[in-house]
């Protein structure tokens, strides 16, 4: 069904539209980031990475709403093809702002191409009910998962070694402006849908907007545990992705292209596991492996910190040298069945919650989704970051975080009465 799928010409544009779109992302958020770290070396480094970041997901907080309510109105492939136009303009911005070493521009991109994901975010993953049949949809959601955990690692990797490996910026500027272009007719490829709630009235309160989308969610106490459940997994991800390169260098003593293969790992498994629920789904939509998969993310999660706990004693490595320790083949196959068992957590209950969404408000309920999920992922990062001001150490960060999935294992099996459906 995957080959059928991406030679599918209602699901192969969106399907690159999404790629080319996280890839751009990471493009830039990267590259920026390096740019200040390594390149301007500011004193006040830490706090511009942490802005920027703070600035990429404060739109899905503020536009969500609005986004949701504009794919519930209108043709989704039409806005569609309308933001990615308007991120052609936010490449340009980003592409000034690396000629001329501006922070600001690049701030001023970043919030831009995150205004764009923020009102892109409730079409992408709504369109897919449209565009697929309901025994389709584990296998799309699988290949839209996998796609953009790839594109997050491509995009991370290449906008930091294109500013760190070349000193110049001007290559990288060009590369985001082509991806902008590819993304743009990517989306104009997309087919139109029907207006799903034409006498929809836009409700441009921002604050009202996103009251209203936590309230549609929270009428149905399904939607509302599914959604849990998919900010669950995006919490997960958010802790465990930036303290990969602090666990690499201080507790791995890693170099950069340790970081880098564990980036890749962890990509790799959650394609892995995507593929895998999309597999035992066989066109249902089935939640059973949740729970499984949650509780082997908390045991992969607690054996992979135990390692980094006790690998301080280790000599300075790349990659072969990690492996042939016996320590290094430990953690490198936990972090791989930990990002497995996340790709089959989240493919099940992403196709549970698409389906379950009424037609005529089901872009809403993605993005009342979103909301929540970038809720989890502040609370998590500002947990990690309270945690760790009192000395908690990142693999003892990582061994909580694996308790806390077992605990959330029982809890929403709990909740959404999974069995074997």
């Amino acid at each position: 069904m995957f080959k059928r799928l991406l030679l599918s010409k209602s699901f192969l544009p969106l399907f690159l539209c999404q790629f080319f779109s996280a890839f751009n992302d990471n493009l830039l958020k990267n590259g920026l980031i390096a740019l200040v770290v390594y390149v301007l070396a500011r004193e006040n480094t830490a706090s511009l990475v942490q802005f920027a970041g703070a600035i990429f997901i404060l739109p899905s907080f503020l536009l969500s709403g609005i986004g949701g309510q504009l794919a519930d109105h209108y043709d989704k492939a039409l806005i569609a093809k309308r933001l990615k136009f308007a991120e052609v303009f936010a490449a340009l911005l980003s592409a000034t702002g690396f000629y001329f070493h501006s922070v600001p521009l690049l701030m001023g991109a970043l919030g831009f191409f995150g205004s764009i994901a923020a009102l892109f975010g409730p079409i992408k993953y709504g369109i897919l009910p449209d565009q697929l049949k309901t025994e389709e949809l584990p296998h799309g959601n699988a290949l839209i998962e996998a796609a953009t955990f790839i594109a997050i690692l491509l995009g991370s990797i290449l906008g930091t070694k294109a500013v760190t490996g070349t000193g110049s910026t001007f290559p990288l500027s060009c590369f985001i402006f082509v991806m902008a272009i590819a993304c743009w007719l990517s989306a104009r490829a997309i087919p139109s849908t029907k207006e799903a709630a034409p006498d929809l009235v836009i409700e441009l309160n921002i604050l009202a907007s996103t009251v209203e989308l936590l309230q549609i969610l929270w009428r149905s106490t399904q939607l509302w545990w599914g959604a849990i459940a998919v900010s669950w997994f995006w919490l997960v991800g958010a802790v465990t992705l930036p303290l990969l390169s602090t666990l690499v260098k201080y507790h791995l003593h890693g170099n950069d292209n340790l970081y880098i293969f564990t980036l890749t790992l962890f990509s790799i498994g959650i394609a892995l596991g995507s593929g895998f629920a999309a597999w035992m789904a066989h066109g249902r939509i089935l939640l059973s492996p949740m729970p499984i998969a949650a509780v082997l993310m908390g045991l992969f999660g607690i054996d992979f910190g135990i390692v980094a706990m006790h690998s301080t004693s280790l000599p300075p490595a790349g990659i072969l040298e990690f492996l042939s320790t016996f320590s290094g083949a430990r953690f490198t196959l936990d972090l791989l069945g930990f990002s497995a068992a996340g790709g089959l957590f989240i493919v099940p209950i992403f196709a549970a919650v698409q389906s379950w969404a009424p037609v005529d408000s089901r872009a809403r309920v993605i993005a009342a989704v979103n909301v929540l999920s970038a809720l989890f992922m502040v609370m998590g990062a500002v947990s990690t970051a309270a945690l760790q001001s009192r000395g908690i150490t990142e693999p003892q960060v990582v061994i909580l975080l694996g308790i806390a999935n077992l605990l959330f294992a029982f809890l929403i099996g709990i909740r959404l009465k999974i069995n074997g459906r």
